[in-house]
């Protein structure tokens, strides 16, 4: 093994320690991760934008205060990926589409978002900006402006998405760590089809101040790792209150890390029939079971439950989401900033069509015009009012369900990562994809995806991976990491 290969072995929380004990310079990390994403983005299309030079002036600097004897924070001298989604400073940020280019330059914010300057103040390095569908709105990264996304495991196949460039910088073993964005699965999802962990924290334990909106309500920052204690890690920095958030919690943070150590004997452990029903993949399903029954045989007590809204998840949220993304989206104008496309003798009505109609995407149109629709006079209680008090059933189930149990396991995708291509024409198949991971976005609980064992499919080599999804009552998410560490520790992968 050559020593690159070795560094790409190393999750967040050894190569954290490795630097911090002058084992390797924070450089040579730098360095070996760059030639990672030189040898493996152009095939996988993990990053829209890599920050060479940030990164290793970042490194040098770590090593510089190391050498002087100053204190390193928890992830001095890590690279990680940011969603492109996520503001970074003076750094390329368009949220997968062209309406966030002005005259073929991108945008560049003049500030960090939250959760970015959050790492950065651990000592976090920037690698680069990760691929993702456009303004988070797709399951695969095929809806990106720049190019698909692929899987490491099977480039013929979907990373997943919306995060699904920051799935494949972990997966592709680029970087160890990365941020995404999960509005209805957006990390779960494409960390199940990858083979590595990811994150939904619930909603308001990470700040968004500075998270492109998609959907207000639904979106929340989250991190992707190679392993359990990674994610924990990258948890520990990025949460907590934040006063440029209005839905930020003033609730104390515990140690996310620490939490992967206790174990999960007497855990109560509930599994819902209504996720095992048709539509899961049988050996997705015998995967998943199998690690619930390895929770069991390290001492937690497995009992069904019932969420009997489940079913309605998928209506609501594609009511839902797309509402808001309607409303927010329509600061993109051509105004303001980013693309603006003015015909000859253009009125201000026509210039924004042509802007709107050249900046977004297919998927991105289809969500606005679905969004505007429910809003609109006439439709507003038909739909929007309706998936409102819907969403209310669905948080009630889980409110009933964690009065006898202490999390809740189920699959994260009905099935392994699909072939690029297969359902890009076919919305409504694409949306169910995200199936599972819906219900818990709407009741704004946290929840995590953690690799098993990998689901043999037809005409695939190797076996697919696939992800078991624990969801916790709200703030509930040390006990999902002490799960998910368990689950780790059986050696399923």
């Amino acid at each position: 093994m050559t020593r690159m290969d070795e560094m790409a072995s190393w999750g967040i929380v050894e190569t954290a320690s490795r630097i911090a004990a002058g084992e390797v310079s924070a450089e040579e990390v730098a360095r070996a991760t760059l030639a990672r994403i030189e040898a493996s983005n152009e095939r996988l299309g993990a990053f829209v934008d890599v920050t060479a030079g940030e990164l290793l002036e970042g490194a040098r600097a770590v090593d510089q205060r190391r050498a002087r004897g100053e204190a390193a924070g928890k992830l001095a001298g890590v690279p990680l990926g940011i969603k492109d989604a996520l503001c970074t400073r003076g750094v390329t940020t368009t949220c997968g589409s062209k309406v966030l280019r002005h005259r073929g330059e991108p945008w560049r914010p003049p500030y960090d978002a939250t959760a970015v300057a959050r790492l950065k103040g651990e000592g976090a390095l920037l690698a680069g900006k990760c691929n993702m569908d456009e303004f988070a709105m797709g399951s695969s990264t095929e809806n990106s402006a720049y190019f698909p996304s692929k899987n490491p495991v099977d480039p013929s196949r979907t990373p997943g998405g919306s995060s699904g460039g920051s799935a494949v910088a972990v997966a592709g073993r680029m970087t160890p760590g990365a941020l995404g964005s999960d509005t209805g699965g957006s990390v779960r999802q494409p960390a199940a089809y990858t083979g590595c962990v990811g994150v939904k924290p619930t909603h308001g334990r990470v700040s968004r101040f500075g998270l492109v909106a998609y959907a207000s309500s639904l979106d929340v920052v989250g991190p992707m790792a190679s392993d359990v204690r990674g994610a924990a890690r990258l948890l520990d920095v990025i949460a907590g209150h934040d006063p440029r958030d209005s839905t930020s919690l003033e609730a104390p943070v515990p140690s996310h890390e620490e939490a992967c150590g206790r174990g999960v004997r007497g855990l109560r452990v509930g599994v819902p029939e209504e996720y095992f029903a048709a539509g899961l993949a049988p050996e997705v399903a015998a995967s998943v079971r199998e690690a619930i029954g390895a929770l069991e045989a390290q001492g937690a007590e497995v009992r069904p439950v019932q969420l009997p809204h489940t079913r309605h998840a998928v209506a609501t949220y594609y009511v839902l989401a797309t509402a808001e993304a309607s409303s927010n989206l329509s600061r993109f104008d051509g105004v303001r900033f980013g693309l603006r496309v003015e015909p000859p003798g253009a009125d201000l009505a026509s210039m924004y069509g042509a802007t709107r109609n050249e900046g977004f995407g297919p998927e991105v149109r289809r969500r606005i015009l679905l969004g505007t629709y429910v809003l609109s006079h006439g439709y507003y209680e038909a739909y929007y009012l309706k998936a409102q008090q819907v969403r209310t059933l669905i948080r009630r189930d889980f409110l009933e369900v964690f009065s006898s149990v202490d999390l809740v396991a189920t699959p994260t995708a009905p099935t392994a990562a699909f072939r690029l291509g297969e359902q890009i024409d076919d919305p409504l198949t694409m949306y169910l994809n995200d199936i599972y991971t819906l219900p818990a976005s709407l009741a704004g609980l946290p929840a995590l995806s953690v690799p098993v064992r990998p689901a043999p499919a037809a005409g695939a080599t190797p076996a697919l991976p696939v992800g078991l999804q624990l969801i916790g009552p709200a703030l509930g998410e040390p006990v999902l990491f002490a799960a998910a560490a368990a689950v780790e520790a059986a050696g399923l992968r």
